[in-house]
């Protein structure tokens, strides 16, 4: 009878754990550098799905959103972050987003699907302003997270889209679509909260 593999006590898997965030600390990676990593391969990803190349641009848009996830994770863990490096991740967020979804428009536009073209259009511009309702509504001092498509979700749905149509399953514009409905009710439901919290801090 084979003996199980003895897992390592908590204990010793948190000191290295410790090493490890040690060592990335003391490196010379920054936050700066994983989000333009992002940025880069999101662009790759634009390029790749222009190209017809759906599978392969939809896999650099899935790795180049992790790294946009993980600069944040590692600007706090790592005390390298900066106020203009959280202004830089925010700003290169929207042109990732956007850049691959103008790819997707521009081989809807090639098959000849207006009416796909213009949900991508609508999911564009809404998207960009579920992250404005959200910056304008902290500026006014109301935390504005709500609603049921914020980045995470479009990315999952967008990326969804392009590896299954990748693979054969021909799901891309039901992706668009779905994106562009849930993109416009955030922003419904981040005016309809702001409006409430507004309206409730002007009662007291």
């Amino acid at each position: 009878m084979a003996t199980p593999p003895m897992e390592r006590p908590p204990r010793e898997r948190g000191v290295y754990s410790e090493l490890a965030r040690q060592r990335l600390i003391e490196s010379r990676l920054t936050p700066n550098a994983i989000s333009l990593t992002g940025f880069v391969l999101c662009v790759v990803a634009g390029v790749l799905v222009w190209q017809g190349q759906i599978l392969l641009g939809g896999l650099a848009f899935v790795i180049g959103s992790v790294c946009d996830t993980l600069d944040g994770r590692y600007s706090r863990m790592s005390g390298k972050g900066t106020q203009f490096g959280a202004f830089l991740d925010s700003t290169l967020d929207r042109i990732e987003e956007g850049v691959v979804l103008v790819a997707v428009a521009v081989l809807f536009s090639q098959d000849g699907e207006d009416g796909a073209v213009a949900a991508v259009v609508v999911a564009v511009l809404a998207s960009l302003m579920v992250s404005y309702t959200r910056a304008r509504a902290e500026a006014l001092g109301v935390e504005c997270k709500v609603g049921i498509a914020d980045r995470a979700t479009r990315v999952v749905i967008l990326s969804a889209g392009l590896l299954l149509t990748g693979l054969g399953l021909d799901v891309l514009e039901i992706a668009v679509y779905v994106l562009a409905v849930l993109s416009v009710v955030t922003v419904i439901q981040r005016i309809w909260h702001v409006r409430g919290e507004l309206t409730r801090a002007a009662a007291l």
